[in-house]
């Protein structure tokens, strides 16, 4: 499958995953806009990992939880899709994730698969973390109740929460936004 076909499936998981999802309140003012690097081309193994998150959106959460049957929690959720896709085995919770031995990237020199992480307790201690999916989006499982779901670095919550990102692929892996 050509990369416009599989770039138009992710465009249209998007919409439909979109229409499906409440109206979000709308966005105070973003003090500091995110900017995302120039587009260039998937590597299949990025590719896999962009198509395995996306595919997940909507599994419930489950503290805890690390398979699609059980549900998962953020950490499990990024084991799960690497272990998957990958073969490659990640620390099990967020704060051994953020400092494993792996390149820390920029904002703005985020692309498809990078870990992304977060401080949602308040403070600068790592609580979440994501799968940077391009165009400013994560895939991540938020919190009981809820379930996997793309979202927006681009919002003030995130913006407010963010703490830095990991690169697990390596060079000859890596993606750009699309």
């Amino acid at each position: 499958m050509s990369t416009s076909a599989r770039l138009a499936i992710v465009f249209l998981a998007a919409l439909l995953s979109a229409c499906a999802s409440r109206t979000p309140p709308p966005a105070p003012v973003v003090r500091a806009p995110i900017i995302f690097g120039p587009s260039q081309s998937f590597s299949p193994e990025a590719e896999d990992v962009l198509f395995r998150a996306l595919g997940l959106v909507g599994t419930p959460y489950r503290w805890g939880g690390n398979t699609p049957d059980s549900g998962f929690d953020c950490s499990g959720l990024i084991g799960y899709v690497y272990r998957d896709v990958t073969g490659i085995a990640l620390p099990r919770t967020t704060r051994e994730m953020i400092v494993m031995q792996a390149a820390d990237v920029g904002k703005e020199g985020l692309q498809t698969g990078d870990l992304v992480f977060f401080a949602t307790n308040g403070g600068s201690q790592v609580s979440h973390a994501g799968i940077y999916v391009g165009e400013g989006r994560f895939v991540h499982a938020p919190a009981t109740g809820g379930t996997v779901k793309l979202d927006s670095l681009s919002k003030a919550y995130w913006q407010k929460a963010y703490l830095s990102a990991k690169r697990v692929l390596q060079p000859e892996h890596l993606a750009r936004n699309p």
